[in-house]
Order: C-alpha cells, then sequence, then structure tokens
C-alpha cells in the first residue's frame, strides 16, 4: 500500500508540473517590465530573480539544459516536424521548440525514475527496475506528443466549426464597404478564437510590410484545414485576377454554409451506428439478466428438484 501512496503521489505531481507549464498564460515583457518598474525597485540581484515566478527560476532552467540535452539525440527532421506541430497547436503555454523538447525529457526522466522505484527499489528487484525504468523513459518521452496531438485535432475542430460565421461576419464587413484588411480587423475584433489569433497574426505581418497573400499562405500550414485552406487559395486567386472579392467571399460563404449542413448530416447518419456500441455493451446484458433471470432461476430449480431421488 505504501509504494503505491509514493508512486501516486509522484505521478501526481509530475502531471501538475507538466499542467502547469502548458496552461501558463504568455506574459507580456513590455508589461512586466513596466510592472517591475512601478512596483518596489530590487535592492540587488538576488531580490530581483525571486520576484519571477517559481517556475521561471527553476522549471525553466532544468528544461532549457534537458533541451540541449534532447537537441543532441533528435534529428533535424524530428525537429521540424515538432516545430510545426506545435504551430498546429497554437503554441500552449507559450511553448518553443527548446522549451517542448525539454519538457518530453523531463516527462520522461520522471516517469523512468518513477518505474524504477516502484519496481526496482521499493519491490527489490533491481534488473527488473532498469527495465521497467528504460520503458517509463520512453513512455514518457512520447505521452506529451499525444497530448499535443489531442490539442491539434480540438484546435482544428473549432476552426472547422468557427469558419462559417466568421467568413459570413467578413462578407457583410466587405459588402459594407470595408476594404479586406479592415474587415479582417473586425473580425478579429468581434468573434475571439483559435481562427482570429491566425487573422490577427497575418494582420500584424501586414503591418510590419509582408506581403498579404504571403501573410494569408502562411495561415495554412499552421492551420491544416482544408475548408480554410480552400477559401486562402480563393482569396490569393481572386487578389491576382483582380476579380472582386466580394462575390467570392460570397461565393466561399455559400459553399461553406453547405459544407456545414452535409457534415452535420453525416454526424446524424453516424449516430446509430454508433449507438449499437453502448446498447450491446451495456443495455443487452441487463436485459438479458432481468428477462432471462428468473426464467434460468425456474429451470435449475426444476432441475435440481427431479433429480432428487423419490422415496
Amino acid at each position: 500500500m505504501f509504494p503505491l501512496i509514493i508512486a501516486a503521489c509522484i505521478g501526481g505531481g509530475i502531471l501538475l508540473v507538466f499542467l502547469g507549464l502548458a496552461s501558463s498564460s504568455p506574459v507580456d515583457p513590455v508589461q512586466a517590465r513596466l510592472t517591475q518598474l512601478g512596483s518596489f525597485q530590487a535592492r540587488n540581484l538576488e531580490e530581483l530573480e525571486l520576484q519571477q515566478p517559481f517556475a521561471e527560476r527553476t522549471l525553466r532552467p532544468l528544461i532549457a539544459r534537458l533541451s540541449r540535452m534532447g537537441n543532441r539525440l533528435t534529428s533535424a527532421s524530428s525537429t521540424g516536424v515538432a516545430e510545426k506541430r506545435l504551430a498546429m497547436a497554437g503554441n500552449p503555454g507559450d511553448l518553443k521548440l527548446t522549451d517542448w523538447m525539454g519538457v518530453k525529457m523531463l516527462v520522461g526522466i520522471s516517469l523512468g525514475l518513477l518505474m524504477f522505484l516502484v519496481f526496482g527499489v521499493l519491490s527489490g528487484g533491481f534488473f527488473q527496475g532498469i527495465l521497467f525504468g528504460l520503458v517509463g523513459i520512453g513512455v514518457g518521452y512520447l505521452v506529451p506528443e499525444f497530448w499535443l496531438g489531442n490539442r491539434i485535432k480540438g484546435r482544428q475542430k473549432l476552426i472547422l466549426k468557427m469558419i462559417p460565421d466568421t467568413l459570413d461576419l467578413l462578407t457583410i464587413s466587405v459588402r459594407a464597404g470595408l476594404g479586406f484588411d479592415a474587415a479582417l480587423a473586425k473580425v478579429v475584433e468581434k468573434l475571439p478564437g483559435p481562427l482570429t489569433d491566425e487573422f490577427r497574426r497575418a494582420l500584424a505581418e501586414v503591418r510590419v510590410g509582408k506581403a498579404r497573400r504571403d501573410a494569408l499562405r502562411d495561415m495554412v500550414p499552421r492551420t491544416n484545414v482544408q475548408p480554410l485552406s480552400n477559401f486562402i487559395g480563393a482569396i490569393i486567386q481572386a487578389e491576382t485576377l483582380g476579380v472582386s472579392i466580394s462575390k467570392v467571399l460570397q461565393v466561399q460563404s455559400e459553399q461553406l454554409r453547405i459544407e456545414r449542413r452535409q457534415r452535420a448530416e453525416e454526424m446524424a447518419a453516424k449516430a446509430p451506428i454508433k449507438m449499437l456500441f453502448p446498447l450491446v455493451g451495456c443495455i443487452f446484458p441487463a436485459l438479458f439478466i432481468v428477462i432471462l433471470g428468473p426464467a434460468i432461476i425456474s429451470i435449475v430449480k426444476t432441475l435440481g428438484s427431479g433429480a432428487l431421488p423419490s422415496r
């Protein structure tokens, strides 16, 4: 019982550390500096360092060291794939590529130590503990990838759900007389979500001098949502050929509404098949027990009484 309590405490600590790093909101460095200037001035370097959060003072340096070790063990192609997946997930917790590699190494080493303590030190099997520790390192190194994959799928679903409403508002704004950039700014102001975050980033890139078609084209690998890719391709083609953007937006808006209705009909058609599994696995056994249970009891009693010798 005691080893299980220790294992549960260590596992809970690892989970809390990982969730704290992933859910930490990004801090504006200018605002943080102004806040420090508005508060009391640190008298020395130690007090200035103690003003930082606990994660910044302890976990960030450890993750940075582990990330340098992880970069030596990973190839350039794997690093590129990890950077692309982080961008598709929206960089949760403002995690950079180096931070992500450090988090994977930290979770892997922590889970490996946990498995070694449980199956090696507490159980008394040293070689068994080493074996399970190596398995724990591998599993812990892959667990953040599954979490990141779920974040990517959730973000893509939100973007797919937001596209029709966003495009409707964009179409109305353009037809009301606004330019395309001003209409995008209005969409960013009115509709919060991952899609508007991408539009906000594209507008910021346009303001610093990047071409609008390039800023929109860079959204495609960061989202990997096919309807959005089709919409961006249509906008770029309309801008290249000189076609009216309002007409293109109207056609795309109608097409996306049709696709949304088709997706809803597809999900409704899949519902009976999905309901079959809980029916077979949960409801039917209970019905069989309720209906056939008394009959089985009666049959058993009848056979038992018939098998007794008559006097």
